[in-house]
């Protein structure tokens, strides 16, 4: 695993770095999930741009992407 760089991010999710929402993508792609996020009763997720946000929890994380949880830290 690696950081994508600004132009693989808008090519491959549709969205720009900062704003990359969990659901949505232009392009189907495999979901990784931290398994910390657990940890917190909430978590806040990019909503489309840079500029906003929406407040939801790991197990709705994980239900809308269908992602994979994973130990990432």
């Amino acid at each position: 695993m690696r950081k994508a760089d600004a132009e693989f991010v808008r090519e491959h999710t549709g969205f720009a770095i900062g704003g990359v929402p969990p659901a949505g993508l232009s392009n189907p792609m495999e979901i990784f999930i931290d398994e910390d996020l657990f940890k917190y009763p909430e978590i806040w997720a990019a909503a489309g741009t840079p500029h906003a946000v929406f407040k939801l929890t790991a197990a709705d994380l994980l239900k809308i992407t269908q992602g994979k949880v994973v130990s990432i830290t």
